[in-house]
């Protein structure tokens, strides 16, 4: 497993996954911008004290501050949708490059992509917003942030990648065969979120990462139909 997460993390600066990092990259900067926007001007409506303006620029500022550090819990989010747009490029480079004797999977029908991204994204939204919401709590809100995301992201990213080979029935099957190797796997994912900056590679990270390790698990599994097929 660490060898994969190895592997995975060279490809992704390397001139395999380099292009698709870049538009990754700015696409996730775009939605965080923009979600970063909608909760300043939704603040701003939510705090006007036009009689004391010392106490609105006080709350202005903190809320500001509040702003930045929230958006550490949203990026998990960003990251899931972010995945699901470039998860088929970023397999089958991946795919071309380290198993050049493998058949390549196949791309998902848009419609089904756009859905399965769409209700990930809301989910870890959903999940990231409660640990966010927990924030009083000292330690509390870090351990559900690293362990839920942990659990989703590898979730997510392994069936993405194995729905390349097989239906989502069957990547689902497959996942909950190794569900506790998967999880594991989160452990080698989840922390780069913790990372401003680097937190941004995530989605291109996660998929390298969980090609490499469906193309494993499956030949374990007697599943290697998914590969030759």
């Amino acid at each position: 497993m660490l060898s994969d997460a190895l592997t995975a993390f060279g490809q992704v600066f390397s001139p395999v996954l380099r292009s698709i990092l870049w538009k990754a990259v700015a696409l996730a900067i775009a939605l965080l911008v923009v979600l970063g926007i909608g909760l300043n001007l939704l603040l701003g409506w939510a705090v006007d004290l036009p009689t004391h303006p010392w106490l609105e620029t006080t709350i202005a500022v903190m809320a500001g501050l509040g702003i930045v550090f929230g958006m550490l819990y949203l990026v998990p989010a960003v990251s899931s949708l972010v995945a699901g747009l470039f998860l088929d490029d970023v397999a089958e480079a991946v795919e071309r490059s380290s198993y050049p004797g493998d058949a390549p999977g196949m791309a998902q029908p848009v419609a089904r992509a756009i859905g399965y991204s769409i209700r990930f994204f809301l989910l870890v939204l959903a999940v990231n917003l409660a640990a966010l919401l927990l924030l009083l709590v000292p330690g509390v809100n870090l351990v559900i942030f690293f362990l839920a995301n942990a659990y989703l992201l590898s979730r997510e990213y392994f069936e993405l990648a194995a729905m390349r080979f097989a239906s989502p029935a069957e990547a689902r099957a497959l996942r909950q065969q190794n569900a506790v190797t998967v999880f594991f796997a989160g452990f080698l994912i989840a922390p780069l979120l913790m990372v401003p900056i680097l937190n941004l590679i995530t989605p291109v990270y996660g998929t390298a990462f969980m090609v490499h390790l469906h193309k494993r698990l499956a030949a374990r599994s007697g599943r290697a139909r998914y590969i030759e097929a």
